[in-house]
């Protein structure tokens, strides 16, 4: 199963896509937490709609309780560390219906930070596997990010102040820069590196790199897959009629700087 989040920054996953009564909260919620019963309902033993199961497409899920994707900037060279498994497995026995992995990079480039977990090579396939793994034994859907940072990429940590990686970085970390890619030239803001505008080939090579990474989010078992074109992403600047001010297939009409997206 497919979703497409196009989200603003305070949402977390899309409610639409799990029926109404659905949600998304923080992993802090889930332990504390708990749904006020009418006494009628108490009475009656009826449960809420929100804990109640979901099928969608063949996926069947104990209620509509769902973890968001969350950025840990906790990976090296895309790998699962210990952090991740740890942090996932935490979640997983409060049992949620369903949790979504952090955005996951499709191409090394598209990385928001050094730390981001990746799936652009079949050498990432184990490692997440086993956080899939894990997750269905406690009778939690695994589902999973999968995203392209554009002109976006390229960042410190949050907590190295998130600003674009330099000589600072490399003093620290031993980690260098990389070049961008987006929708045009134009910087992210100021103080960003300015990208390489995608040509139509590039979007073609994206676009196998997105199918790539899909077949392998479910070859390491991920049952459900998010494709991330919010905050003003790759996928978001395209859509953007306010980044993207191409005049080719992929600029102008809103058709048109969909494209990209739909492809």
């Amino acid at each position: 199963m497919f979703n497409i989040d196009v989200g603003s920054r305070g949402s977390y996953l899309s409610s639409r896509c799990l029926g109404a009564a659905s949600v998304a909260i923080r992993p802090s919620a889930l332990i504390v937490a708990s749904v006020s019963l009418s006494n009628n309902n108490l009475l009656e033993g009826a449960l809420p709609d929100l804990l109640t199961p979901l099928s969608l497409r063949g996926v069947a899920m104990a209620s509509r309780i769902v973890v968001s994707p969350m950025c840990q900037y906790s990976a090296a060279d895309g790998f699962v560390q210990d952090w991740h498994l740890a942090h996932y497995g935490r979640l997983a026995l409060g049992r949620p219906a369903m949790i979504v992995v952090e955005a996951t990079a499709v191409a090394p480039e598209g990385r928001i930070s050094h730390g981001d977990l990746g799936i652009w090579s079949d050498e990432h396939v184990p490692s997440l596997r086993r956080i899939a793994d894990f997750m269905r034994e406690q009778n939690v859907v695994p589902a999973i990010q999968l995203g392209h940072a554009g002109r976006k990429a390229c960042t410190q940590r949050p907590w190295d102040g998130y600003n674009p990686v330099g000589a600072e970085d490399f003093a620290k970390y031993g980690e260098k820069p990389w070049p961008l890619f987006s929708v045009t030239s134009e910087p992210a803001n100021a103080a960003s590196q300015a990208p390489q505008e995608l040509s139509a080939q590039d979007i073609e090579a994206l676009v196998r790199a997105w199918k790539d990474a899909a077949r392998r989010s479910f070859d390491a078992g991920f049952e459900v897959v998010e494709i991330h074109a919010a905050h003003g992403y790759l996928l978001h600047s395209f859509l953007s009629p306010l980044s993207n001010t191409r005049t080719d297939d992929f600029g102008g009409s809103i058709g048109n700087r969909m494209r990209f997206t739909l492809m």
